[in-house]
C-alpha cells in the first residue's frame, strides 16, 4: 500500500510525485490518458514555483531548456503603456522561464516515479484507515489503498471529490486563438490592449512566440485566419501561420481542498484564465507547498499544518480568480470612446505605484506561498 496515491500525471501531479519522492515518501502516481498529451498549453513558470521545484532539482533541468523573460511590455496603438521589469522582483528567480509545456512535462517525468497509464479512477472512500480507491485498466477493475490520495487529475476529476454543484463555475463567453510561431520580438513578453480585442506575444526557446489573441464570443470558424489578421491588426506584424487552436475559459473555485484523507491540488479544485500561465502555477504551488506536510501525516496520523494550508491555497485561488477576471475584462475589444480612456487610465496606473504592484501580482508574488 503506498503512503500517496497521486491521481493525475499532469505537471501538477508529476511535480507532487517528484518532491514526494525526494522526501522519501513511498508514492504512487495514476493517469487515465494512455499518453502524455501534445498541444500547446501552459508555458510560462513563476518565480514562486520555480523556487519550490528546487527541492525535487527540477528548477535547474527547467531553466537549461527555457527562456526567461525579464521584462514585459504593455501597448496600445504602437505606443508604450509601460514596462513590466521582472528583474527588479525581490525573489530568488526574478523572471518568467518560458518553455513548452511538453518539456516541462518531460523534466517532471524523469524525476517522478513511473506513471501507471490507462488507469481510470472511478471512486474514492475514506474508510476511517486509508483511503479505498476503486479504479480500472490494463489490470481490470482493482483496488487500490493508499494512506492519503491526493486529486490533481484536472476538472474532469472533480467529481470524485465534490458533489454535483459544489464548485460554482461561471463560463465566460470569451474566446481566443492561440498558436506557437516563429516570429519577431526578441526576449520580451509583450501585451497588445487594442481596440479589438487583446493580443498576447510571449518569446519561447528557438525563436519562437506564443501568441494569443482575443476573437469575440461567436464560435471561431477559421482560427489560422483569425489570429494572422489579429497580429496584423494590433501588432503590425505578417506571420504564416500553419496550425491554430481556439479556446474558452471558466472560473472556479472550490469550497475546500481536503475530504478526510483525500486532498485536491489544481484545476480539480480551482480553474481560472489560462493565460499567463496563472492556472498552472497556481496549481504547481498547491502541490508544492502540500508536500512538505505529508511526510508527517501518512506516519503519525497527524495533519499538522492542513488546516493553514487549505486556508492559504484557498484564498490564493480566489485571488488568482480575482485577476483572471481583470485580465479578461481588459482584453475585450473597446468602442472608439472606451479605449482611450481604459487606454489612459493604465497607462497612469502601471506608471505609478500601481506598475510595481500589477508586476508582484502577474508573477504570482502575491500568492501566499511566495516566500523565497
Amino acid at each position: 500500500m503506498p503512503e500517496v496515491l497521486v491521481v493525475g500525471a499532469g505537471p501538477v501531479g508529476l511535480a507532487l510525485a517528484a518532491d514526494l519522492r525526494v522526501r522519501g515518501v513511498d508514492v504512487e502516481i495514476v493517469e487515465k490518458r494512455a499518453g502524455t498529451g501534445s498541444g500547446s498549453r501552459a508555458i510560462g513558470i513563476h518565480s514562486p514555483a520555480l523556487a519550490l521545484l528546487e527541492a525535487s532539482g527540477a528548477t535547474e533541468a527547467l531553466l537549461a531548456r527555457a527562456d526567461t523573460i525579464v521584462r514585459g511590455e504593455a501597448r496600445a496603438d504602437g505606443r508604450l503603456l509601460a514596462a513590466i521589469r521582472f528583474d527588479r522582483l525581490r525573489a530568488r528567480h526574478p523572471y518568467v522561464a518560458a518553455l513548452p509545456q511538453a518539456d516541462t512535462m518531460e523534466v517532471l517525468t524523469g524525476l517522478a516515479p513511473r506513471v501507471r497509464r490507462g488507469v481510470a479512477i472511478t471512486a474514492v472512500h475514506d474508510d476511517g484507515q486509508g483511503v479505498r480507491v476503486r479504479a480500472t485498466g490494463p489490470r481490470g477493475d482493482e483496488e487500490i489503498r493508499a494512506r492519503v490520495v491526493v486529486v490533481a487529475s484536472g476538472w474532469a476529476g472533480r467529481d470524485l471529490v465534490y458533489r454535483p454543484g459544489a464548485v460554482r463555475t461561471h463560463h465566460y463567453p470569451d474566446r481566443y486563438v492561440m498558436a506557437d510561431v516563429v516570429a519577431p520580438g526578441g526576449p520580451v513578453a509583450r501585451v497588445h490592449l487594442e481596440r479589438q480585442g487583446v493580443l498576447e506575444s510571449f518569446p519561447l526557446p528557438g525563436g519562437r512566440r506564443r501568441l494569443v489573441a482575443w476573437a469575440g464570443t461567436d464560435e471561431v470558424a477559421d482560427a489560422v485566419g483569425t489570429l494572422e489578421r489579429a497580429v496584423a491588426e494590433r501588432a503590425g506584424l505578417e506571420v504564416d501561420i500553419a496550425e491554430a487552436t481556439t479556446f474558452r475559459v471558466r472560473r472556479a473555485v472550490a469550497p475546500a481542498l481536503r475530504r478526510g484523507r483525500v486532498v485536491v491540488v489544481g484545476d480539480a479544485a480551482h480553474e481560472v484564465s489560462p493565460i499567463g500561465g496563472q492556472g498552472m502555477n497556481l496549481g504547481l504551488l498547491d502541490a508544492l507547498t502540500l508536500a512538505p506536510l505529508l511526510p508527517g501525516w501518512v506516519r503519525t496520523g497527524e495533519a499538522l499544518g492542513l488546516g493553514r494550508w487549505e486556508t492559504d491555497r484557498l484564498a490564493s485561488a480566489r485571488h488568482a480568480a480575482r485577476l483572471a477576471w481583470l485580465n479578461t475584462m481588459l482584453g475585450r475589444a473597446t468602442g472608439p470612446l472606451a479605449h482611450p480612456l481604459r487606454t489612459g487610465a493604465l497607462r497612469t496606473m502601471l506608471r505609478g505605484a500601481g506598475g510595481a504592484l500589477f508586476t508582484r501580482a502577474y508573477a504570482m508574488r502575491l500568492d501566499r506561498a511566495a516566500r523565497d
